[in-house]
């Protein structure tokens, strides 16, 4: 069978493409692994998704769907060839809706433009990946996407109000809808959202807006150590203020940072805290006021408080730029969202610090403090080679032990696909794996969507 003319002559051949650049294109994410499709199939219509999944379904051809391709583990490599889906192409803004505050997207709208749009309309929507300029609606409803804002307004799953998605066998279904709430059968939606693509195809999403709020804050401070600033989370918290965004990042982050950003943006210490606030003015301007206080209290080194969208977005353009930081190092980034129970964040810092003179890789902690979700990046030289790759694999597979043991979780964010696959059985019960597979033969008995993931 030709695939290509195949499924030319079933979609038309202005959808489809052999072309060697767009295989490779589609081969990857911003993960290290990549295998070439096939075919890639970009889609504009649903009824598109359907024709081409019911073929693929009788003749058990496996399909990949993907959207911008800025996943981190690997999610949307098309490991048994087939057919990549293509959904970035479907990125129509179909309706946002002030009265019942809600937008209706295509799964390739991008997450920065959304935001824009609704923010326009004095709408929010919260979640905030940190590739939200490029990443997809599509891809954070795969992954569950999170970002700093998660410790206020939580994840993506939380602004999910209804779902268009196609079945392996080519099966329209649509899920919930556009109350924000709804408690009518099971929770579908709540099924496909983080489903890593392996149970059907997202073609429609009704997302929950927010009133947007009129005020911001954010505070900048520094600490002479790591352990010195997550205590202080801890204190705030227990204070009972509840920021919209509370990161962290340890020394080797703000070093990386000082060489490729300019020192003029990092401040002094070895630690560093960003908070974010939003409300209405005088509430924020209050709170700023005395976490500002209480910071003083706990240590802090250095205090800068920024008011208002511009003077706040120039204090988080040191917490943009880690990741790039820390690749401008030279270094091969291997960036693992673990997430911890909130009181073990000091302890987990601590481990990774341990991590780092056990192994002798350098080992670079930021994230979501406030949630303890911290992605801990083990920073390697040379990671081809083979007596690093098992020295670094020793290192993972004490991390990931660590963080089980702790009660944690191996991926707060990004998702298991390829990168966390191993340690898969040892993050959930045997009858665990046991429910999620009987959730996917049910869904997609054949096993074309997106095989050799975590459950193949």
């Amino acid at each position: 069978m030709d695939l290509y003319l195949a499924l030319a002559s079933l979609l038309g051949s202005e959808i489809v493409s052999q072309d060697p650049v767009k295989l490779e294109a589609n081969s990857r994410d911003k993960w290290f692994a990549s295998h070439s499709p096939e075919v890639v199939v970009a889609p504009t219509t649903t009824e598109q998704v359907s024709r081409l999944l019911r073929w693929a379904n009788q003749r058990q051809v496996p399909v990949t769907a993907r959207g911008s391709g800025y996943g981190y583990v690997g999610g949307c490599v098309p490991v048994k060839g087939g057919i990549v889906l293509a959904l970035a192409g479907m990125n129509r803004i179909k309706e946002i809706d002030l009265a019942d505050g809600v937008a209706v997207v295509e799964p390739g709208v991008i997450t920065g433009d959304l935001q824009r749009e609704v923010k326009n309309r004095r709408l929010f929507y919260p979640p905030d990946p940190a590739s939200f300029k490029n990443s997809s609606i599509g891809g954070n409803i795969a992954t569950n996407a999170g970002g700093p804002r998660c410790l206020k307004y939580g994840v993506t799953r939380h602004y999910v109000l209804g779902l268009e998605v196609v079945l392996a066998d080519g099966t329209i279904v649509r899920l919930g809808g556009r109350t924000h709430k709804n408690k009518t059968g099971f929770d579908l939606v709540g099924l496909f959202v983080g489903s890593e693509g392996m149970l059907g195809v997202v073609t429609e999403a009704t997302l929950r807006l927010l009133p947007l709020p009129p005020a911001r804050a954010s505070i900048s401070a520094s600490f002479s150590s790591i352990e010195e600033a997550a205590t202080a989370v801890q204190t705030i918290l227990l204070e009972g203020y509840l920021p919209s965004a509370l990161e962290i990042a340890d020394r080797f982050t703000l070093e990386a940072a000082r060489r490729y950003l300019s020192r003029r943006i990092v401040p002094e210490g070895e630690a560093h805290l960003l908070i974010d606030l939003d409300g209405h003015e005088e509430p924020v301007r209050l709170s700023a006021e005395t976490l500002t206080n209480l910071l003083k209290s706990t240590g802090a080194l250095t205090l800068e408080t920024a008011h208002g969208e511009a003077a706040c977005e120039k204090l988080w353009d040191l917490r943009r730029g880690f990741s790039e930081s820390l690749k401008a190092t030279g270094l091969k980034k291997l960036n693992e969202d673990v997430a911890v129970p909130r009181g073990k964040l000091v302890e987990l810092m601590q481990f990774a610090g341990g991590l780092q003179e056990r192994y002798g890789f350098p080992v670079a902690c930021f994230g979501h403090a406030g949630d303890g979700n911290i992605h801990v990046n083990v920073m390697v030289a040379e990671p081809d080679k083979k007596d690093v790759s098992e020295k670094v694999e020793q290192a993972l597979d004490e991390l990931f032990r660590y963080v089980i043991a702790s009660g944690g979780a191996i991926t707060g964010e990004h998702g298991i696909g390829l990168a966390k696959k191993r340690w898969w059985p040892q993050a959930v019960s045997p009858e665990t794996i046991a429910l999620h597979q009987t959730v996917k033969l049910a869904l997609d008995p054949v096993g074309i969507l997106n095989p050799g993931k975590f459950l193949s």
